[in-house]
């Protein structure tokens, strides 16, 4: 096998097709959308980059704000605010722990026990950015519950629930229990990256207080792989 951080990483940008915009719920206060895979959620550091999911947003929403990201390659359920005032809202709860997310992910391997946790903190890994490491001294404090949904010859999907919200934390945590998601550029070995032609990380659910009527609301979407 070939240590992923040896591979270089595709250096073109390929966002999906523009095409209607994937919206899932839309009022005076949120837009909620179903994030594809492949698209920034903001503008990258070049012009090449410039196309992204906050863009599209504002072409049908002009103030679409961002409240949070899901990384290029992650798809699924993904709320921007529309007004100032949601947008702190919404970020408070993120910042404050009281959002419920899930995601479904297909991981190398079998997974030994039904569920379990990751308690790792994690650092970036700056002479190798964007990646993200695991630092038991520096690194901040990272939790991943974890539950497999389902069992395949070579694989299996699990259910990831993040409890704290750090960059690239589902990945590196799978990863470092020697189940690293499949297609993953940036943490996979060679045999687990091959398997699939996308990462298979998916936002499924995610539940959240409106910020106008305070009622909890909830999203989901199905993955596609």
């Amino acid at each position: 096998m070939t240590d992923s951080s040896q591979r270089p990483r595709p250096l073109e940008y390929n966002p999906p097709q523009i095409g209607d915009l994937p919206v899932l719920f839309a009022d005076e206060q949120i837009l909620v959308l179903d994030k594809p895979s492949g698209l920034l959620t903001v503008p990258g550091n070049t012009p090449e980059k410039a196309d992204c999911l906050e863009r599209r947003a504002r072409a049908d929403y002009p103030y679409a704000r961002i409240v949070h990201r899901l990384d290029m390659d992650t798809s699924g359920v993904m709320v921007m605010a529309l007004t100032a005032e949601a947008q702190a809202h919404i970020g408070r709860q993120f910042e404050q722990r009281q959002t419920e997310k899930s995601y479904i992910a297909n991981v190398w391997g079998q997974v030994a026990e039904a569920c379990g946790e990751v308690d790792q903190p994690l650092i970036t890994d700056w002479p190798n950015r964007p990646k993200q490491h695991v630092d038991p001294v520096n690194g901040r404090q990272a939790i991943t519950k974890w539950q497999v949904v389902e069992k395949f010859a070579e694989h299996c999907r699990v259910q990831l629930s993040p409890v704290t919200g750090r960059s690239h934390q589902l990945r590196v945590h799978m990863q470092h229990i020697g189940h690293p998601i499949l297609g993953d550029n940036l943490y996979a070995h060679a045999d687990a990256l091959a398997v699939s032609d996308r990462l298979c990380l998916h936002a499924e659910r995610l539940a959240f207080a409106h910020p106008a009527s305070g009622e909890t609301i909830v999203f989901e979407s199905a993955p596609s792989f």
